[in-house]
């Protein structure tokens, strides 16, 4: 169920998810994206031009974010703009042949403003990985009845 617009207050939470990411996640949305740049699949090309390893996508990793602000608000047609910062890549180890994930995203968002007149929340998330954020600023507008 969608949330409201007059339940909604700045600062309450609208919750937190995980994301786990393998190198097959990458492989597969770089065929979904068109994105074939080595560095998202291939560790001597990446650690070569001085990255720490393969690393994700940048909007594969926006993607995963803004998934916790659709979930909550029940519609994805309701994100109406999402704006980030990259600061710090996803770095995904390789983990093939094992049930463990490369990398681990967490999400978390909280109502940072309304406006009454639009009746729009933009919401803030902090999305972190490795115990470093990875996106700043990263918020995401959304209109609700």
């Amino acid at each position: 169920m969608s949330p409201k617009f007059t339940d909604l207050a700045a600062g309450q939470d609208i919750g937190a998810r995980t994301v786990d990411v393998t190198r097959t996640d990458l492989v597969k949305y770089a065929g979904a994206s068109g994105d074939f740049n080595p560095i998202h699949w291939n560790e001597a090309f990446a650690t070569g031009v001085e990255l720490p390893g393969v690393i994700a996508h940048g909007m594969f990793t926006m993607g995963a974010a803004v998934q916790l602000v659709t979930d909550w608000a029940g519609d994805p047609a309701a994100v109406v703009d999402f704006q980030t910062r990259f600061t710090k890549p996803v770095v995904v180890a390789d983990t093939t042949g094992t049930t463990e994930p490369g990398a681990t995203i967490e999400v978390s968002g909280t109502i940072g403003k309304l406006d009454a007149d639009a009746g729009t929340a933009r919401v803030d998330l902090t999305v972190v990985s490795a115990g470093q954020k990875v996106l700043m600023k990263a918020q995401a507008l959304v209109k609700l009845s």
